[in-house]
């Protein structure tokens, strides 16, 4: 199940003049949240394990609450969305690797209890 950017009401009628209000060559910028979840969210995967990847969930979130609120003044909901990924599936992989090392040593430790 894809979750889709949201898309915003007509906020105000059309106008007879339907150019009046764009601005050629200025797209929407982007939130800097945003940025900061896709940047940290690729990271985490090469210089920052763990911290990395709990930022990139956070600004992730965060972003992708602004963005919403600012209905479509504000652009990056696909970069939030893709660094929030990232970071969640980076911390769900290091939380299945320690549950693996917790486990082997409670393997171990049973196996040598029950040998001795």
């Amino acid at each position: 199940m894809a979750m889709e950017a949201p898309q915003w009401p007509e906020s105000s009628p059309p106008s007879d003049k339907p150019l009046a209000q764009f601005t050629p060559g200025v797209p929407a910028r982007d939130n800097p949240m945003a940025v900061v979840s896709l940047a940290t969210g690729i990271l985490c995967w090469v210089v920052l394990p763990v911290v990395g990847a709990v930022v990139a969930v956070v600004t992730g979130i965060l972003a992708r609450r602004e963005i919403r609120a600012a209905q479509g003044a504000v652009g990056g909901w696909n970069l939030a969305t893709i660094g929030l990924w990232l970071g969640a599936i980076h911390l769900g992989l290091v939380a299945l690797a320690i549950l693996t090392v917790v486990g082997l040593i409670i393997a171990g430790v049973g196996l040598a209890f029950l040998t001795s």
